[in-house]
This record gives C-alpha cells, structure tokens and sequence, in this order.
C-alpha cells in the first residue's frame, strides 16, 4: 500500500500521549500545547519530544514505518489504530471561532526595507551569513515554531517533505517527481485552486486545447533515457538473463559483436605514481574490453587514492573514452568485488548515460557472469578477487584472454522520451479583471542521484534539492493559500485578476517545463501582467534578497519600491528579466517577470541540500513579500507592460567586457557528434563581439586562447581577465568542423 498521508501518522503519534492529555482545545505536552485546529505539520513538530517520553509513541511510529514500507515481505501490514481509551486528534476538528483570529503571516518589519538597484551575478551572489551558532540542546523546536508562525511552520513542512528521500531527489523520470506533482497536486486541492489544463491525451500528452479538467500538464522531455528494446549476452555458450546477470547500459550504441575478451583492469590511463591499466602500445581492435569500476583498492576495499569514495580518476567517462580510443569493439563493465564504497546493484539505462551515445555495445555483468568469462578464457589465474588485487597492486595491465573463449553482446535501444508533468492549480479572480492574469510559479524538479548537473563526485548519491528547489515550491504554495484565504475572505477584492500557480518540472535539464508551457500554453501570453519564479528562496542571509527583472516592465521599480519597503528586507533589484532560471522562459515570450533568490552557497546542488540548511523564518517574510506583490499587481487597474531590458546581464557587475552570447542550458540540443563539453550557443546577440566575430547559434565555443573551454562559468571566468579592446582566439566547433576565429572584445555598456 502506498504511504499514509503525514497528519494520520501524527494523529496516531500525538494520541499516544495520554497522559498530557487534557480536554480542553489544546493537546500539551509540559508547558507546551498544539491546537488541535493548526495544521497537521504544526502538530508533527511535537514529535522528538513526544517520542522522547513514550514508548507507545515510538511503536506506533515504528508500526506506521512498517505500513508504508509494506512490511519486510512485501505484504501490507494491518491497519494500526489508536488504543480505544485515547483520543485521536483529526484534521476535520470544529473551525475556531471567530475571535481566534489566526497570527499574521509574518512579524510586521521593525524598520521600512532598502533598495539596492544594479546588476548582480546569480552565479556567485552570495549574502554573508548572518546566523549564529547555538547548542541545540538550548533549542525547544516546537516553541521555536510556535513563534515563528503558521505560514514559516507550514513551508518548513512542505520544504521538508520534498526534499525527503522518498521523493528520490524529483528528477523527472524518477518516481520521486511523480509524487512530487501528486504532492503539489493534492495542496493546490486543498487551498481551493481549480485545474488549469485540459485532460491528457491518449498519447499521454496533454493537448493545448480543451475544457480544463486537470492539475497536470504532462508531456515527454526529449532526449531522455533510452528504452531498451533488448539485450543479448551469450558467454560460455550459455545465454545470460539480461535484469540479473547484465544489464544494457543507457551510454550504449546498437550493436552486435561477438568477440574474444581482453581484461583491461581499472581502464585508467594514467593515475596517481605513473599507475596505468595499459600496456605500452595496447591495441584492442577486434576485442571485447571487460572492465572495472572505479579504481585501485587497498586491502579493506577501499580506495588507495581518496580518503572519501574515490578520487577523479574513476571516472567512467575518462574510462570508456580511453577505451574507445585503443579500438575496444565492446565493453564489458563490472563492478570490483568487496569495493566498500562502491555500488553493488547493476547500474540500469537512465543510471548510465556517462556521455553521448557510443557506436558500440556496451553491457555491465554480475561479478559471478565475470568471473565465470575469466575462467573461460584464462583457467590458472583464479577467481574475480584475485584479478582485482593483482590490479590493484598494478601487477597486471592488459591481458588477452583465450581467443576461442569468445563472448557476443548485441544491444538494441531506441530514443525515448522521459514522461514527466508541469502542475497548476487556478485561483479565479473577480469583477472587471477576471480576464487577465497573474503567474506564480517555481521548480519542483531537482538533479535526483546526480547523473547530471552535479559534480562527478557526486554521481550515483541522492540530491535532497531542499534550497533548490523545495524552497520555491514551499513557497508558491504557501501563497497559494494565501490569495485563496484573501479572495474568499470577507475583505476580498472587487476586481481582481485570476492567479495561475504554476510547479515546473525539468528545469535542471533547461528550463523544460517552463519552455513547454510557454509553447503549450492554457493562457495567452499578452493576458498575463506578470509573472513571479522563485528559485532557491530558502536560505535567506542577513535580510538580503535578490528581486529580478526590474526593468522587464515599465515602472516596475516604482510599483515595487513601496512593497519592498514595506518588507523589511534589502532588496537588490536586479534589471535583468533573463538568467537560468523559469522566468526567463516567460521574459522571452515578452511578459514581465520579477525573479526572487537568496543567493548561491556552497552545497549547491550537492548531498548536502538538505532540509534542515533551510531558514523557515527568512521564508516567511519571502512569502509575505510575494504575497504583496501579487496582491499589488492582480488588484492594480492598469497592467504592467513589457518591455525589453536594457541589455545589462548579470554578469557586468565583475567583467568589463560583453562576449554576446546566450549559451544553451540543454545539452540534448547539441548534434550528434558534437563536443560533449564546450559553451553551446542558444543565440547571439547584435552589435556585440560575438557577432562581429561571426560566432552564430548552434556553434560550440571548445577554446579560449588555446585552452580549453568546459563550461559557461569557465568562459565568464576568463571574460572577467580580460579588457576592452582585447583580442582572444576561440575554437568554434561547427557541423563538424573546428575554425578558429578572432575575437575582439568589447565593453560591457548598455545599448543606445
């Protein structure tokens, strides 16, 4: 059975704290008591000191454990239910009265805000941190909470629910992003949003057109993981099971080689002390390469060149290049046995993608499918362990097995789409300004176990995305129930403009979801007066915030000074509507945008994402800040009116000079064949030194001055060494070919 809703687990929980209990409206533990009217979260916050001092509590929290995981077996448990003597608290309690007002979302500001107007750079803004270091002993959670208030309890739940295991880290394709979107899906419900898209087609994508009759918009992200259509592996005259002895992986080209094997060891080139894997002058032309994952061990199976998991010398990328290189006509991947660190499962298609597609087959094996291939071809030289020591000790490189111990492999894979889903949820609005509308938006989706977007290090660990981008997400449905409560209420507004909430998925592979809603959209673009994206809103530094887009509008600034004073913050209005985020695709589609986010840090898109990094308190006052502002704009009569800005970027305020391209955050637009790393150029703006230089979208910048270009960052890094007027050499790769082009750069100014 499929996980019991949070509020029943801690209903469960609370009620096994009887003898606190009093009947009264409050249930208290000490001097501390949780209205049975809050949230189902507000009353979770109990929890550690609850546990703490009931054994019952802990057996229902272990037996509620047990009930969502399905048992050991796999078979769901029984029902647990509360002792009948124990009063179980319940989300459907009587409403309060009218003179229990609830708290205010956030504190009213001591003093007015500021506002700082220029650029920043997204990639390195960074706030100092303001927090201090307490002992959490100090700490009493739940009185912290009942302080902070309903809205900065309520984000933290939901903030903290995303960027739980259980949702895998929300990559699309992953089922962790599916019941992300169910998740959003079921709190857009319960703040009383309407669908906001048409039914889904028989072809699992949701048309354009059509009476709106649900919350998702699904569709398939191109370029995704490969489905294999089949798998053979014939060695020791037998067939091999493909699921449990191999497995095909999602970098394999469709193939079919039948082929002796040679045994390359940890395929390293060349590692730390002049280690390699490769004989002088190896050639593997006509042979199948059978091998190891990660790199030489020491005697307790871990590795002998990193103190942590492994060093960059495992990588799988440098390995199969390598591989390729000296002729392999297959590759044969297996994992060293008794490797602590390392990952005993065989790695599956969409695990496996460690660059573009080869041209040949390429399988991963069971260490017994491993070794029984080594004892076909190479009898007295014992088992799997013993060829990995010998390894590890660089005692063998590469060695030939027998040519009549042969081994075929053929692989079969098709392009398929990744089937994912964007989420909205539409609050109507009223009176003369019904028709129009407002967006608020942010990014479910995050990197899930790091086989794109993250360090190499990080590869194959769970990315939690609490900053990025639970935070926005928390926060957009926390305002959400806002608008909801402000236009049902008493003193809604006369005229109002309809909200649209809207969760994208795959942003961390390009901004999908939000290019696809703008190419599919339920809304005309030139119906909308705003849209508002938050993106890592989570982790608020010494009251300062960045607010872009301030010159995608005319006026923006002065419509918007007066709510940023209000807020107590320090806003840093940033002109620019671009940036890599879900706002620039709206910006492109020429409707203004204000993009909210509290800076870079150093466990971006790393494992240690996690919840409790995150800064309920800083939160709130974002959600009151973006409550105002959508209330200001859908309440407004006039509608704010695009306009481009001024071509200032980000990135003037640390180089001063201006190249003029827009790179592209989709590695899937790249063509086959091209260079996996480099600067993909999405567009080129004019009168600018990419121009003159004749760089054109499509091309591939792969050097600078002879150096090599890995990434958009490596190039600002070096646009900020240079000067006007300085002239570098850039290796432009472009439908297969390399030219080489002069580049005179120049000054970082507006356009006149």
């Amino acid at each position: 059975m499929g996980c019991m809703p949070p509020h029943v687990v801690t209903d469960l929980i609370l009620s096994a704290r009887v003898a606190n209990w009093r009947p009264s409206r409050a249930f208290c533990h000490g001097e501390h008591c949780v209205n049975p009217y809050t949230s189902g979260f507000e009353r979770h916050l109990m929890l550690r000191s609850i546990l703490r001092a009931n054994p019952l509590a802990i057996s229902l929290a272990t037996a509620c454990c047990a009930m969502a995981s399905g048992g050991q077996d796999g078979k769901q448990d029984a029902p647990v239910e509360a002792p009948p003597q124990q009063v179980v608290i319940t989300r459907d309690a009587p409403a309060p009265k009218q003179d229990e007002a609830a708290p205010q979302t956030s504190p009213a500001p001591k003093e007015p805000g500021k506002v700082i107007e220029g650029p920043i750079n997204v990639y390195s803004w960074a706030p100092a941190d303001s927090a201090k270091a307490v002992d959490a002993k100090d700490i009493d959670l739940a009185k912290v909470f009942v302080d902070l208030g309903p809205v900065a309890t309520r984000w933290y739940q939901h903030a903290i629910t995303l960027s739980n295991p259980w949702f895998e880290g929300r990559a699309p394709g992953l089922r962790g992003n599916d019941l992300a979107a169910e998740y959003l899906e079921f709190w857009m419900k319960d703040a009383g949003l309407e669908v906001a898209f048409p039914a889904v087609g028989e072809d699992g994508v949701t048309p354009k057109d059509g009476p709106w009759k649900s919350y998702q918009q699904k569709f398939a992200l191109t370029g995704g993981a490969p489905k294999v259509e089949g798998g053979v592996l014939t060695a020791g005259g037998a067939d091999r099971e493909r699921g449990k002895d191999f497995t095909v992986l999602g970098i394999s080209g469709n193939a079919k080689v039948e082929a002796p094997v040679t045994f390359v060891g940890y395929g390293i080139k060349k590692g730390e002390a002049d280690y390699t894997s490769f004989e002088e002058g190896a050639d593997l032309t006509g042979r199948i390469a059978m091998v190891f994952r990660y790199e030489p061990l020491d005697e307790r199976g871990r590795s002998k060149w990193a103190s942590r998991r492994f060093s960059e010398f495992s990588a799988m990328t440098t390995k199969i290049d390598a591989l390729v290189e000296l002729g392999a006509a297959g590759i044969i991947l297996v994992s060293p046995p008794d490797a602590r660190d390392g990952k005993v499962a065989l790695e599956d298609v969409s695990t496996s993608r460690w660059g573009r597609p080869l041209d040949i087959p390429m399988v991963q094996v069971s260490t017994d499918v491993a070794e029984q291939i080594l004892k076909a071809g190479a009898p007295d030289k014992g088992s799997l362990l013993d060829w990995r020591k010998r390894a590890d000790a660089g005692e063998i490189k590469t060695v030939a097995l027998n040519d009549d111990a042969k081994v075929s492999i053929e692989t079969k894979l098709s392009s398929g789409g990744t089937p994912t889903q964007n989420v909205g949820g539409v609050l109507r609005g009223k009176g003369a300004l019904a028709d129009e509308w407002v967006v608020v938006g942010a990014h479910f989706d995050h990197v899930g176990y790091g086989y794109f977007g993250t360090s190499p290090q990080y590869t194959g660990q769970l990315h939690p995305g609490a900053d990025d981008n639970a935070s926005g997400t928390s926060a957009m449905l926390c305002i959400a129930q806002a608008m909801a409560d402000l236009y049902g209420g008493k003193d809604a507004p006369k005229d109002a403009r309809s909200i649209l909430f809207l969760g994208f998925t795959g942003e961390e592979s390009g901004l999908r979801g939000s290019r696809w809603y703008i190419e599919h959209p339920t809304i005309a673009g030139d119906k909308m007066s705003l849209m508002v994206n938050m993106d890592m809103v989570g982790r608020l530094r010494s009251d300062d915030l960045s607010v872009g887009g301030m010159s995608s509008a005319k006026g923006m600034i002065d419509v918007m000074r007066p709510i940023f004073e209000r807020s107590g913050l320090t806003i840093h209005a940033d002109p620019s509507g671009r940036g890599p985020s879900d706002h620039a695709s709206f910006y492109g589609a020429g409707i203004p945008v204000l993009f909210m986010y509290t800076g870079n840090h150093d466990i971006y898109h790393t494992p240690n994402d996690k919840g409790y990094t995150l800064n309920p308190e800083g939160a709130a006052k974002i959600v009151a800040l973006a409550a105002d502002i959508t209330t200001t704009v859908a309440t407004r009569p006039e509608r704010l009116e695009f306009q481009q800005d001024s071509g200032k970027t980000s990135d003037r305020g640390y180089a001063t000079v201006r190249l003029g391209v827009m790179p592209s955050m989709n590695d899937d637009d790249r063509e086959a064949g091209a260079p996996a790393k480099g600067v993909l150029v999405d567009g080129v703006s004019a009168d600018t030194s990419a121009s003159d230089a004749g760089i054109v979208k499509g091309d591939i910048l792969v050097s600078w001055n002879g150096e090599d270009l890995e990434s958009t960052g490596a190039m600002m890094t070096k646009l900020r060494t240079h000067k006007p007027g300085d002239v570098v050499k850039v290796k432009v790769w472009r439908a297969g070919k390399d030219i080489e082009l002069d580049v005179t750069l120049r000054a970082a100014k507006p356009k006149e």
